[in-house]
């Protein structure tokens, strides 16, 4: 008997055509002899509107409660699954992150797990039943209701997954698996079968919505098999497993745009030891992600320091950079939120010269212009203008061989 993990996003839960509909495919699950573990989402954009909510109730939004408030979407959620299988003759019963034993650190809005208990789980499963977990949340070491940030969902799964052993953890999705790009952006873009830990660990850091970032981190520390899979349709997904790439794949697995982040260039920077840090160490200490950093060659004392962060980052961001700049004696500060990233991700980059040198011909020769660029040993990631974004991803696609020779025709989830 295998233990899995099944994990719906807020579309599959969406409305209760769908709840009946996910209540099916965990009976079916169940029905071939599977212990079954539910995470479950919010309900479609339940989650946008109770942020709209507090929004226009509030303009000071205490950290403590806006976890409060965001984790009762996935209670609704949970408790209206279980009710489904009820109707389906399947014994499931309902627990929060904190009933879990989801422990967090005390970060609110984004806390990371420290732990995961699960005894109560254990001894339902023991009882033949169906477990449906709320995702998104626990309860930090002082006791408080903790959010684990956007997608924490994916994270509450996986981590599931590893405290219990399970064989595998199945991410139930509005796309039918990992992508050689957005098929909104590139039509001729084709399901992968299978991706690396790494090349997914870069794929998601590099914008892909499919997994969140801090579950295939877990997933990999713990070894714990992924399989991306939409709940809309019956067909194979993509597994993300620690396997290495064979010698006949393609040497680049995905092009991966990426228009949520803007950049900030700090201008006429003192170039002197310790600026840097004194730019960067208040950032990081109010939990701002900063992504690519450029600084450029130093001309008569000074130079500039470029860098690209998320948008949601940018009003705490603004004023941090904003002071720092004026400390430091910089000559002021630029921001420019109309930018792209657009990144090649693969494995086969390790052994294979050349792909940095194809990838900037490619663009030179569509007219694009690169203002920032970021490598790893298995990613590239340039910066262009946001109106270039289409033509750029498309161009890539096709020059790295990875169009699928014809254009996807499954339905798209809306772009967010």
């Amino acid at each position: 008997m295998a233990l899995i993990v099944q994990k719906y996003g807020g579309t599959s839960v969406a409305d209760p055509d769908r709840m009946r509909a996910v209540a099916e495919h965990v009976e079916f699950t169940k029905r071939h002899g599977n212990d079954v573990v539910v995470v479950v989402s919010a309900m479609g954009k339940y989650t946008d509107n109770l942020i709209k909510l507090a929004n226009d109730v509030s303009a000071t939004q205490p950290g403590r409660e806006m976890d409060m408030l965001l984790t009762t979407g996935e209670r609704i959620s949970m408790a209206l699954l279980c009710m489904a299988l009820a109707d389906r003759g399947v014994e499931a019963v309902s627990f929060t992150g904190s009933q879990v034993g989801i422990i967090t650190d005390t970060v609110h809005t984004k806390a990371k797990i420290l732990e995961v208990k699960g005894d109560r789980v254990r001894a339902a499963l023991a009882d033949g039943k169906v477990c449906v977990v709320a995702g998104f949340q626990g309860v930090s070491t002082a006791n408080e209701i903790t959010t684990l940030g956007r997608g924490g969902s994916d994270t509450t799964a996986v981590a599931l997954a590893a405290a219990l052993n399970a064989d595998s953890c199945e991410i139930y999705t509005d796309v039918t698996g990992v992508f050689t790009a957005d098929p909104r952006i590139v039509p001729q873009a084709r399901k992968l079968p299978h991706v690396n830990f790494d090349e997914m660990l870069e794929m998601a850091g590099s914008g892909s919505k499919v997994l969140a970032l801090r579950s295939v981190e877990f997933a990999r520390n713990h070894n714990v098999p992924i399989q991306v899979r939409s709940s809309f349709t019956w067909e194979p997904g993509t597994w993300v497993t620690s396997q290495e790439p064979k010698m006949e794949d393609p040497i680049i697995s995905g092009v991966v745009t990426d228009t949520s982040e803007s950049k900030v260039t700090v201008v006429a920077v003192p170039d002197r030891p310790g600026i840097s840090a004194a730019l960067f160490e208040p950032l990081a200490a109010a939990n701002v992600n900063v992504d690519m950093i450029v600084q450029n060659t130093s001309h008569d004392g000074t130079t500039d320091i470029s860098f690209t962060m998320p948008k949601a980052d940018r009003v705490a961001a603004s004023e941090i950079v904003e002071r720092v700049a004026k400390e430091i004696g910089a000559a002021g500060v630029e921001h420019q939120a109309d930018i792209a990233k657009i990144s090649l991700v693969g494995a086969g980059m390790k052994t294979s010269p050349g792909v940095a040198a194809k990838m900037f011909r490619t663009l030179a020769d569509e007219g694009v212009n690169i203002e920032m660029i970021s490598t790893s040993t298995i990613r590239i990631s340039v910066v262009t203008a946001a109106s270039d974004l289409e033509r750029a991803a498309r161009a890539l696609h096709t020059a790295f061989g990875l169009d699928s020779g014809q254009a996807y025709s499954a339905p798209l989830p809306e772009r967010k």
